[in-house]
């Protein structure tokens, strides 16, 4: 590519493009400077170093991942339809793009959860699901993880072809969503704290 027009998003989208292809362990400034035919030193005007550029990657594919999901739920029944849309389209995206959801799951510095809209929307839709269960705070974090735990466990593993047995993967796939919603809606409740406004997830 021509060195002309060389912009931080440019920088972002070949990165997010080159961790799909190559994996997000690839993804250098080197890697990316080759990739644009420029001098790695070209690259430190439009980002600051390879922790910026990952940072900026993981903000780029987490407003994809969440766009993706908003729009699965939208208009949903609350319930199992929305946990089941909301699965759907997490697992998705994550064995589509598997070097842009690697790079969602990187931790970013506090200052940039406060301030990032992408991450603030996603807490609005993911606590919105949750809360539909009747769950407040500390339990509404507690539920979060968990998810996150199961949908990040299971595409992981998907992904390397570490699931051997003979059972359809989407069958189980789907009984663990199924599991999962009893298990919400009858969540072990702790008592309620002061804090009680969905926050970015990390």
């Amino acid at each position: 590519m021509p060195r002309a027009g060389l912009t931080p998003e440019r920088l972002v989208a070949a990165a997010a493009e080159l961790a799909d292809e190559a994996g997000f362990e690839h993804v250098t400034l080197s890697a990316l400077a080759r990739r644009f035919g420029v001098k790695d030193a070209s690259l430190y005007t439009h980002v600051r170093s390879l922790k910026d550029l990952r940072t900026r990657m993981a903000l780029l594919a987490g407003g994809e991942m969440i766009d993706r999901i908003a729009e699965a739920v939208e208009g949903r029944e609350a319930g199992r339809d929305t946990l089941g849309a909301f699965a759907a389209a997490y697992r998705a995206y994550a064995l589509e793009h598997p070097g842009r959801y690697a790079a969602t799951q990187i931790r970013i510095d506090q200052e940039l959860v406060t301030g990032s809209p992408v991450l603030h929307r996603t807490a609005d839709v993911t606590y919105g699901m949750l809360r539909a269960y009747g769950l407040e705070e500390p339990d509404l974090t507690d539920a979060v993880r968990l998810l996150r735990s199961t949908f990040h466990g299971y595409c992981a593993l998907e992904s390397t072809g570490a699931f051997g047995a003979p059972r359809d993967v989407q069958a189980s796939w789907d009984r663990a969503i199924d599991a999962l919603h009893v298990l919400l809606l009858n969540w072990p409740r702790e008592k309620r704290t002061d804090v009680d406004r969905p926050r970015p997830i990390r």
